[in-house]
């Protein structure tokens, strides 16, 4: 597990035990946060098929450019034929999200156990036969 400090929001990054790579991100995702969060995700969607995990539950305050943060990793991701989940039960960030258009582009679950879960039902059908 790394803990990693910003000047308005921490993130730590764990492994889950189907794979992901799970990033908790605190506080606030704002201007302040954007070159280090942005530097840890390339680092981290750097591989062939990234499998990342949010979870900003902790998160208290999204602008413009922590939304232009995720977009980045998703479309890095994407390239990369990978998979973003995002973590949130908070209404705020969905309505956000709708507001954007966003909604249907990211995958969001309300929580950890629900993305992770998905994650092995999606293993387990592309493994079954027809």
């Amino acid at each position: 597990m790394d803990d990693n400090h910003t000047r308005s929001s921490t993130y730590r990054t764990t492994r889950a035990a189907d794979g992901s790579t799970v990033v908790t991100l605190c506080g606030e995702l704002d201007l302040l946060v954007v070159p280090a969060l942005s530097a840890a995700l390339d680092a981290l969607t750097a591989v062939s098929r990234p499998d990342l995990v949010l979870d900003l539950r902790p998160v208290s305050f999204i602008d413009c450019s922590g939304l232009g943060v995720l977009c980045r990793a998703h479309r890095r991701i994407r390239s990369r034929h990978g998979r973003l989940r995002l973590v949130t039960s908070d209404r705020a960030f969905r309505r956000l999200l709708r507001c954007t258009r966003l909604s249907g582009v990211f995958e969001v679950y309300p929580g950890l156990a629900e993305a992770l879960a998905d994650r092995a039902l999606v293993a387990e059908a592309a493994t079954s036969p027809l």
